[in-house]
């Protein structure tokens, strides 16, 4: 189902019970975080919260705020426009498994396929409401009055946390080209914002919006960037979901609409942008330019990210709806909104693992483990090793390798239920005999490994163990279960009882 704006998709979610809006004034420096924060907290991740009236340094500001938008199952689900996230993961895996890939680059190549004759292709407008506004920065210096939205200080963009270097715009939909083939990526990069037209990107270099700058960076040549902020809220998830480079994310919107996103070429240079946005900022990197001092931070992993160098970009217009909405999220101690963003990619991208690694049963990624510090994975067991051989897997899959901790353990363990894992795992081990220790990349915001961007695994066998693997001799005891006949007699003497 495709949303035709974020107000629409807001009004969706109030008829359904899933907004509060707050009426009040409220700062965006620090008291919607707190507000957001207590909510993303509750049991199933709160309601979704639109501020009316969120303030810039106490003076309000013309365009509301809206925060925890994916923050529960039922509305990733709504963003999606299923039932529920399985239910699109089971409509893609129907759409892939025509043919049988011999690899993980196999799979998402025909999935990129698959959603291209879905006519899921984006279509190029030439209108649209993302254009209702135009402000150039060339020969219009910015305005000082705050009710104009003519630069970046006029959005109610959030400073989240106490030490946090500024204000930082958190659920930016980033659009770059390879400069060499024309590809399009579509990614999430949080933008510090230096000035009323200067943001940092902070594309951490794993990304694929790195490797475009690097090549622009070689080639000496100003890199074209544009950014959207809202429109339909399937962007943004697709915008975070580990697609492998290459492979357009708005193809995946386009599927998931189940309608085309339609493009609008920017005012001030070449890209095009989904026409139904609230926001676009367009402009571009110098790669002639030294890079700036980026953060801190405060960051998903519950911790501050520390100052790093990152490149400037620099805005040569914005646009946006005349009613525009600027969504917004915070990252910090788990529970929290992304954990649902995260989640629903782990669910809808699963029947494609499974199709290279068929033992596989499930993934979980649980809060706890701020993404992929910590991966659960169920296996149906048939001969020994096969744990390692999901452990590795993993590691070689998309951002998978940025997983520190992989507990793999039998099919009849609900992944999703901690306690269920941890029983496993304190039960099921020998620490010597069933750990391994790799070395691989590391996610650069983890403050924790030794060297940047680098650091080691630990994969922990939790299964059961099958005679002579490693070194294993004895009998293997069953587990404690009762009888299923007895069971169903007791269910019905109690529901005797409570009749």
């Amino acid at each position: 189902m495709a949303h035709e704006s974020f107000r629409e998709f807001l009004n969706t979610l109030e008829a359904a019970g899933e907004l509060c809006r707050i009426k009040r004034p409220v700062a965006s420096e620090l008291e919607i975080t707190e507000i957001a924060d207590r909510e993303m907290k509750k049991p199933g991740g709160g309601q979704a919260l639109l501020f009316e009236q969120p303030t810039i340094n106490s003076d309000p500001s013309p365009i509301p705020l809206a925060i925890n938008i994916y923050g529960s199952e039922k509305r990733m689900a709504m963003t999606l426009g299923r039932e529920t996230v399985e239910a699109a993961a089971a409509e893609l895996n129907k759409l892939v498994k025509a043919k049988p890939p011999t690899s993980l680059g196999d799979a998402f190549n025909l999935l990129g396929t698959a959603l291209d004759l879905r006519h899921a292709k984006p279509k190029r407008v030439n209108g649209g409401p993302c254009k209702e506004v135009i402000h150039r920065f060339e020969n219009h210096p910015p305005a000082p009055n705050v009710g104009q939205i003519s630069t970046l200080l006029n959005f109610p963009i959030q400073q989240c946390w106490p030490q946090d270097a500024g204000r930082f715009i958190t659920l930016p939909c980033v659009v770059t080209h390879d400069p060499d083939t024309g590809e399009r990526n579509l990614g999430m990069y949080r933008m510090q914002v230096f000035d009323e037209q200067t943001t940092a990107l902070h594309w951490q270099l794993q990304k694929v919006a790195a490797r475009h700058g690097r090549r622009y960076y070689e080639k000496g040549e100003r890199m074209p960037v544009s950014v959207f902020i809202g429109g339909d809220p399937v962007y943004a998830f697709c915008a975070s979901a580990p697609l492998p480079d290459g492979l357009d994310e708005l193809l995946l919107a386009g599927w998931l609409r189940q309608k085309s996103v339609p493009l609008i070429k920017c005012e001030t240079n070449d890209i095009e942008v989904p026409a139904d946005a609230d926001i676009v900022l367009e402009g571009y990197v110098d790669p002639t330019e030294p890079l700036r001092e980026e953060g801190p931070f405060g960051d998903h992993t519950g911790y501050y990210t520390l100052p790093e160098k990152y490149p400037a970009f620099h805005l040569t217009a914005i646009t946006h709806r005349r009613d525009a909405v600027y969504p917004s999220t915070i990252v910090g101690q788990p529970p929290m909104e992304d954990f649902y963003l995260g989640t629903a990619s782990v669910r809808l991208f699963l029947p494609i693992l499974k199709m290279n690694f068929p033992e596989l049963v499930d993934i979980a990624l649980p809060a706890e483990g701020a993404f992929h510090n910590l991966v659960f994975v169920s296996i149906k067991k048939t001969y020994p090793m096969q744990a390692y051989k999901i452990m590795h897997g993993l590691w070689g899959a998309g951002q998978m390798m940025f997983a520190k901790y992989i507990v793999v353990v039998d099919d009849d363990v609900d992944v999703h239920n901690t306690s269920e894992v941890l029983f496993r795992l304190g039960a099921c081990t020998d620490p010597q005999r069933d750990t391994l220790f790799t070395r691989g990349p590391a996610d650069v915001l983890d403050h924790a490994t030794t060297d940047l961007a680098i650091g080691t695994k630990l994969g922990l066998d939790a299964t059961h163990k099958l005679p002579g693997e490693a070194g294993f001799h004895r009998e293997w005891p069953p587990l404690i279960k009762m009888d299923e006949a007895v069971q169903k007699k007791v269910d019905e003497i109690l529901g005797g009882d409570q009749n």
